[in-house]
């Protein structure tokens, strides 16, 4: 963010001393425009950088529910196989074989559905795919922002360039692209996007 900020300082310190030097009004008015395009820059950078840390806090959370649901997949797996060779000793008639076989089993299906506590493997399957949606949404946001904050640099440097050069359809164009970029972006923040 903070090359961006410099840019514009640059850009509006070169309108200021164009306007200085000269007394060209025209100067004064990019000037303003390359304020508010850079105030445009700096809210659209902030709304880039919350929607990266959402979906990196997402990524993390969704990378932890994953591991969670293999561990319990794992422990399952292992209470079932168990319960199967608990089953083919001999004696398993046994009342107190029978008892360790319904625990095994039993235990092997709460690790795979609970929904008391919502940890089993199916509430966790469930979770990660609604967290997966979240963060794949935001790095969308992320991308759009991106392309706003870009369109947004280039339009200070066109606005830059046309004090010194005086071309007024770079002012144009960079008015033009910058607008359309904070719209953009305001678009993105509001979810029309």
């Amino acid at each position: 963010m903070s090359e961006s900020i410099e840019q514009a300082q640059e850009g509006l310190e070169s309108a200021h001393d164009a306007a200085a030097h000269e007394g060209d009004h025209a100067a004064r008015w990019i000037a303003v425009l390359i304020a508010a395009l850079a105030a445009c820059l700096a809210l659209a950078e902030l709304g880039e950088k919350a929607a990266q840390n959402t979906y990196l806090t997402d990524h993390v959370t969704l990378s932890d529910d994953w591991a969670y649901y293999q561990a319990k997949s794992a422990r399952a797996t292992t209470r079932e196989a168990e319960a199967s060779v608990l089953e083919s000793l001999p004696g398993a008639a046994d009342p107190a074989i029978q008892a360790r076989i319904k625990q095994a089993r039993d235990q092997a299906a709460l690790l795979r559905d609970d929904p008391t506590s919502g940890k089993g493997m199916k509430q966790l399957d469930a979770r990660a795919g609604e967290i997966q949606a979240e963060r794949d949404h935001a790095f969308h946001h992320y991308h759009w922002y991106e392309l706003a904050v870009g369109a947004l640099q280039i339009a200070i440097v066109l606005a830059s360039v046309s004090v010194v050069t005086r071309a007024r359809a770079l002012t144009l164009t960079a008015g033009l692209i910058g607008g359309g970029a904070a719209i953009f972006a305001l678009s993105v923040a509001l979810g029309l996007i």
